[in-house]
């Protein structure tokens, strides 16, 4: 083994053209560049904030502007929606109104057909001829149109009204006050409030000229005049 030469000691490979000095001290030269750098650093940090904080900015009225949109969006397809709405509760109050009309209209037309031949039973019972089967057949047929809702109406002395009553007869009477139904030659029908027929009447109107009933007494009091005083001017008479 070869002997080691003493009092020689082991140095670090030098690079050519470096000096010992400068391989001594590699760190220093590193140390120096790390602290020029971070200065530097540090003053990109805070030339970027600015620029942040614009984009923030930025963002934030891009939202808002969205946000606006959309709310505006939303209340008009509301106030669409609320109109839809409303000309569809409309529609259906109509379509059941036409339905009612329309079967009401129905009714009134069957049964205005009918009506003849409820004159022909009426005159019949009148005249004491609804007996046997043609009664019970009468009676089925006027049961049935009154489930469907027809009313008869007409009295003898009630008061003439030319919305439901027709008068094909005309006379003076002195035992009424005013124009009166003294005879009814056909009575009227209705369906609810609608009249399919009016009342066929004879009338009857006070006499012209005819005083009322109370108004001779009426007047005797005003004059002054008493049963006692009558009495007493016609014993002074006699």
């Amino acid at each position: 083994m070869p002997e080691e030469t003493a009092g020689f000691e082991e140095k670090p490979e030098v690079p050519n053209g470096a000096t010992p000095d400068d391989a001594a001290e590699p760190k220093t030269a590193d140390s120096s560049s790390e602290e020029a750098a971070a200065p530097a650093g540090d003053s990109g940090a805070q030339s970027a904030q600015p620029s942040d904080r614009a984009d923030r900015d930025d963002r934030d009225a891009a939202l808002l502007a969205q946000l606006d949109q959309a709310r505006t969006a939303l209340a008009e397809r509301t106030g669409d929606l609320q109109r839809l709405q409303a000309e569809y509760q409309n529609y259906r109050r109509r379509v059941e109104r036409d339905r009612v009309a329309v079967k009401e209209i129905a009714v009134a037309n069957l049964l205005t057909e009918l009506l003849p031949t409820l004159d022909d039973i009426g005159r019949a019972r009148d005249h004491g001829e609804l007996v046997g089967g043609f009664k019970s057949v009468a009676e089925s047929l006027e049961t049935a149109a009154a489930k469907m809702g027809l009313q008869q109406f007409g009295k003898e002395g009630e008061p003439f009204d030319p919305t439901i009553h027709e008068a094909l007869m005309h006379s003076y009477a002195p035992d009424v006050t005013e124009t009166t139904c003294v005879a009814i030659l056909q009575p009227g029908y209705r369906i609810g409030e609608r009249t399919i027929r009016p009342a066929r009447v004879a009338v009857a109107e006070p006499q012209p000229g005819a005083a009322p009933k109370s108004s001779g007494s009426d007047s005797a009091v005003a004059e002054g005049d008493t049963p006692s005083d009558k009495d007493a001017d016609a014993a002074d008479q006699g």
